[in-house]
């Protein structure tokens, strides 16, 4: 279904393909060359090239499944955080009306018979304050129970009347009516996001009108397009309704307002039909945010063409970064992509098969060769196969391969994608929180009861609490909110009583009483503070000046509920990803709030200077504000994505007014292996390469090569039997460290008997083996004057066959060392590799004593 429209992967599978027809190749020339020879392999190339045909199959679904999971991936992290920045910016819309609703001053306006003149230039003045610290809005309206619009704050689009029924229903509704659609109130446009409440007279309490917020919603919706939508633009960003008709689409020339399209709200891996061609496609709705459960039905969601799809796989996730932290990083397949970490293990342990096939043929080729004749004739046509045989497992291996870290790239660069996308929208978030407290003080600043309770002074100190006990439970982001007269003086407060502290400090008093305008604020440095029971968080302020003049007499304070409201963001944005930490940080590692119980707010976070530098640097470089690394941390492998926080329309505009910020997400991938274990893990790999071309000319001894203790060694071929895998090996418990368990084996092809297996790399070195998926077992033949008998020798790995004269060998200078098992050194690649040669004597008498 979807292989049609990835060529390389159509490309890897022609390849692989070309290599099963070659094994075929391979068992037919030996069937028919050397029968006889080969008969004992023929069982083995038959089941390894079954192994490798179930492993193409696989590798192609793997390889289709991945790529269209990180597709699903990228859309669905795009989708839910489009809906959640939504929903979260328009609860705060419910609050703002609920509260403009009960001012004073407009409700008075309401009431009264004075509709013209000073009071409404008074009121047109006030209504456009409101709209200059909430930019959200593009018209405010206060009309009648009549419906008769008494003033409006956009007056290029005058309204003298309203028949809308939005305003019966408001007028009949003890809270906001939220309206969408094409209305009366907003002539010109198609439709418009109203938010209304009823008025009531100061006095009577009697419905006196209604209040109508309206929301930008276009703006809104093109900054959150441009901010989450894939920048390639492959993929369009759309909002649909509760019939599934868009609402809103980032390219409405491609897909317009008001179609309906099919929408995939489980996330399956399906492809869906629009307009004649076929498109992945991702939906996620409304989780809601305090309460507010978000417009009806409303979802956002991501399309994308199949034919689009897959082009462009991004930046190699892991170019340039350090061999050994990639190698330890892979090493962790198994936990972040266990099908992938399956599907690599099953290819090496086919390719460790092809290896010891190789290997024990060769072995046994070189037997035949020293008999010489008719055998030694068959045995050179069997080399040639096993030559056959060794090339195209490397040609199959080294496809596999780099299609395995083609998968382990597409896997990465999806963590890597939606990490710095994460915290991109957690930054976002919390600047777009705080541009509503920063708006919030400035305006409850403004309101009259406040000026004129801080005006009289003592005596207003409970009407002044009573309006801020009003204010409180419709912003429940909140922990308090408190007015302090101009010597710093707490007159009024929410929150706990009696208050922790009676003044507000001198250097925030000082801010405040020089701010300039009503458009100005002050924000104190994240830090504890008795307002908030001790805990740190955030607390803006305002200046309040007095009603009939510009001079400050007071100010109040917001102290924001930090701990529930940041940890919020962090969790929304990491929901269902328990290996990732998210933080908010300063500049300085100060963590204001985080997922991690480690790092709890007011810490400092256990990141090296040079890391969040470098960090800073990838987000400076990309053009995006966000950045990662794969590196290092805490002792675990992890992925490390950071964005600052730049801003929400006005705020953050002016430098040094907020406090700097940074989003940063750390997802885990496993431990830090040492140098040790990733030897071990890739000692084929690694140690291969460094034998290479090891080819000596002439006659000589033949010796079979393998991997102990960190080094190579030698035996004679003559002297090995075969080898096995070591997970055949049965552990027995000894009074013998070296002796690690026992083999039941058929020597001959007779019948089968028990063997005891010896850990060389212990008997030689004297640390012990560590046991790996490549570890073998060669069966060895001992005819020594002291012993004779078939052993088993634990070693990391096999190596090759190979002929080397006798004036390559040379004494090694632990010969003299009557314990040393390796008396002789082979000079192989022209000197610049030293292979230990096992004295069969010396490990004999080692295993008698």
């Amino acid at each position: 279904m979807f292989l049609p429209y990835m060529p390389d992967v159509a490309r890897c599978e022609l390849s692989l393909r070309e290599l099963n027809q070659m094994w075929q190749l391979i068992e037919s020339s030996a069937k028919m060359n050397c029968p006889a020879e080969a008969r004992l392999l023929l069982p083995a190339m038959v089941a390894t090239r079954t192994g490798f045909a179930h492993l193409e199959q696989a590798l192609i679904a793997n390889l289709v499944q991945e790529k269209v999971n990180q597709v699903l991936a990228n859309l669905g992290t795009q989708a839910r955080y489009a809906i959640d920045i939504l929903v979260r910016n328009l609860f705060e819309r419910t609050a703002d009306v609920g509260f403009l609703a009960t001012d004073a001053d407009l409700c008075s306006f309401v009431a009264g018979d004075d509709h013209a003149g000073a009071s409404l230039d008074t009121v047109r003045r006030r209504l456009a304050a409101y709209r200059d610290k909430y930019t959200v809005y593009d018209e405010i309206l206060l009309l009648d129970t009549a419906g008769r619009v008494l003033v409006q704050a956009d007056m290029a689009t005058p309204v003298a009347r309203s028949v809308d029924p939005l305003l019966a229903a408001t007028l009949a509704t003890d809270g906001y009516v939220e309206t969408f659609r094409t209305t009366d109130l907003r002539p010109g446009k198609p439709r418009a996001l109203v938010y209304s409440h009823r008025m009531r007279d100061p006095q009577s309490g009697e419905v006196v009108g209604v209040l109508c917020l309206c929301f930008n919603f276009e703006q809104e919706m093109d900054a959150i397009f441009a901010a989450y939508r894939d920048p390639s633009h492959r993929a369009n960003m759309l909002l649909l309704d509760a019939d599934n008709r868009v609402v809103s689409s980032a390219d409405p020339l491609w897909i317009p307002a008001g179609v309906p399209v099919p929408v995939n709200p489980d996330g399956s891996a399906r492809p869906l039909l629009f307009g004649g061609r076929e498109y992945l496609v991702q939906t996620f709705g409304c989780n809601g945010y305090q309460g507010y459960p978000g417009p009806a039905g409303w979802k956002a969601q991501l399309m994308v063409p199949l034919d689009l799809a897959f082009r462009n796989g991004g930046v190699d996730a892991i170019a340039g970064v350090d061999a050994q932290l990639v190698q330890g990083l892979l090493s962790h397949a198994q936990a972040f992509s266990p099908p992938l970490h399956e599907l690599m293990t099953a290819v090496t342990r086919t390719t460790r098969t092809i290896g010891r096939i190789v290997w024990n043929g060769k072995v046994t080729s070189h037997a035949e060769d020293n008999r010489g004749g008719a055998a030694g004739a068959g045995s050179s046509r069997l080399n040639t196969i096993l030559d056959q045989i060794s090339g195209t497992g490397a040609r199959s291996d080294a496809l596999f391969s780099r299609s395995i870290r083609d998968l382990y790239q597409t896997v990465l660069a999806a963590s890597v994608g939606q990490a710095e996308l994460t915290s991109q929208l957690l930054v976002d978030m919390l600047d777009r929180n705080l541009y509503e407290r920063a708006n919030d003080c400035r305006w409850w600043a403004l309101t009259a009861q406040l000026r004129r309770g801080l005006a009289e002074g003592d005596a207003a100190a409970a009407a002044m609490g009573a309006v801020l006990a009003q204010i409180n439970r419709l912003y429940t982001v909140y922990a308090r909110l408190f007015v302090y007269d101009r010597q710093g003086r707490i007159l009024a407060a929410t929150g706990a009583q009696p208050l922790p502290r009676t003044h507000v400090d001198a250097d925030t008093l000082g801010h405040v009483c020089a701010l300039r305008s009503e458009l100005d604020h002050h924000v104190e440095l994240f830090a504890p503070s008795a307002l908030y029971d001790g805990a740190p968080t955030f607390i803006y302020h305002a200046a309040i000046r007095h009603p009939e003049q510009a001079s400050v007499v007071g100010g109040i304070g917001v102290v924001f509920d930090a701990g529930p409201e940041l940890a919020n963001m962090l969790h929304s944005g990491v929901a269902g990803r328990r290996n990732m930490q998210a933080y908010f940080i300063t500049p300085e590692r100060q963590v204001l709030a985080s997922t991690d119980a480690a790092h709890p707010p007011g810490a400092t976070l256990a990141l090296k200077a040079e890391q969040l530098a470098a960090l800073l640097a990838a987000s400076d470089h990309n053009g995006r504000g966000s950045g990662s690394v794969i590196m290092e941390h805490d002792g675990q492998y992890v992925i490390a994505a950071c964005s600052r926080a730049a801003g929400y329309r006005e705020f953050r505009a002016h430098a040094g007014v907020e406090q700097p910020v940074l989003a940063l997400l750390l997802e885990s991938f496993g431990p830090v292996r040492d140098r040790r274990e990733l030897a071990a893990l890739g000692a084929q790999a690694m140690q291969v390469e460094s034998a290479q071309g090891m080819q000596e000319a002439g006659t000589g001894t033949d010796y079979a090569i393998f991997h102990a203790g960190r080094a190579l060694m030698a035996l004679p071929a003559r002297s090995i039997q075969e080898a096995v895998p070591f997970a055949r090996v049965q552990r027995a418990a000894g009074n013998n460290r070296a002796r690690v368990g026992m083999l039941d084996v058929a020597p001959g092809g007779g019948s089968k008997q028990f063997v005891w297996v010896f850990d060389l790399a212990l008997l030689a070195t004297g640390r012990a083996a560590v046991v790996t998926d490549n570890s073998q077992v060669m069966l060895v033949r001992l005819s020594t004057s002291t012993c004779a008998g078939t052993i088993g020798l634990l070693v990391d790995d096999l190596h090759s066959v190979q002929q080397f004269a006798d004036d390559a060998l040379t004494a090694s200078p632990m010969g003299t060392d009557a314990q040393a098992l390796a008396p002789r050194l082979i000079k192989a690649n022209g000197g610049n590799l030293l292979i230990e040669e096992i004295d069969l004597e010396r490990l004999a008498v080692r295993l008698r004593v």
